[in-house]
């Protein structure tokens, strides 16, 4: 089971890197929409209600959700080689080799964590232009809640994948229902300002705690208003287990792999 997992992980990590232009769009996509959003509302944000300005202006409140963003895009274009795989046939030869079905859902899963993690930790490059500052002391609950992140969304992305027969279906579902989820994470905007049907969506999704989390470490502390640091870990952590969970389920069923 190990090597099946260690072979498709590895195998996602070298198919993302040698697609460029998987690359660009899960990295560049993301950074278009933080300068240029975070530029035009930098003047008009003040941080929530009843809170004071934040020195990097928009820029800065906006960094965690852009984060998250990119978390997401990555997670989601590394799953979409579940359908490539199942349209070319290495899917179904994988499925009747004698491996666990668990490897397939750890090595792809896995394999999208990895890449979006790193397409992350990139992003920290630039939290100085944000005026966010990272203490040495935070980077271990950084880096876990970006794996936790990375492992429920792709987690998500595999579920969705596993389940459809073409890249246009996918896409039209990910345009539907992720970026939605993204918009109500608390990237755009804090819940506290938010209508109360819009901050019960926000409250029963998952990727909230995870924007939470990155907001609350780079803040330096819990952040008002917001769940705090321990409640968001817990969330991201029962998420990330119970999608798996779904995950492996969802791979027993023959039906949903090979076309009729």
């Amino acid at each position: 089971m190990l090597l099946a997992t260690y072979t498709l992980w590895l195998r996602e990590i070298v198919r993302f890197y040698r697609d460029r232009s998987r690359v660009l769009g899960a990295l560049g996509s993301p950074l278009v929409f933080w300068f240029l959003i975070g530029s035009g509302l930098g003047r008009s944000f003040h941080g929530g209600l009843g809170q004071q300005p934040l020195p990097g202006g928009y820029l800065q409140y906006f960094y965690p959700g852009t984060l998250a963003l990119i978390l997401l895009f990555t997670a989601i274009f590394s799953t979409i080689s579940i359908i490539e795989d199942r349209q070319a046939g290495f899917l179904q030869g994988v499925l009747v080799a004698p491996v666990p079905r668990a490897a397939i859902v750890l090595g792809k899963i896995l394999g999208g964590t990895t890449l979006a993690a790193l397409q992350g930790a990139i992003f920290l490059v630039l939290a100085p232009f944000a005026h966010v500052t990272m203490r040495m002391v935070d980077l271990p609950g950084l880096a876990l809640v970006i794996l936790l992140a990375s492992f429920g969304v792709t987690g998500l992305g595999f579920l969705i994948a596993w389940r459809l027969e073409s890249t246009q279906g996918f896409h039209a579902i990910m345009n539907l229902f992720l970026i939605p989820m993204w918009i109500l994470s608390g990237a755009l905007f804090p819940a506290s300002g938010a209508a109360g049907w819009i901050r019960a969506l926000m409250l029963v999704n998952p990727l909230t705690y995870g924007v939470s989390a990155l907001r609350a470490l780079f803040s330096g502390g819990n952040v008002a208003g917001e769940p705090s640091l321990a409640v968001s870990i817990g969330v991201m952590a029962a998420f990330a287990i119970v999608i798996l969970i779904v995950d492996a389920m969802a791979v027993r069923q023959r039906r949903h792999v090979v076309p009729a």
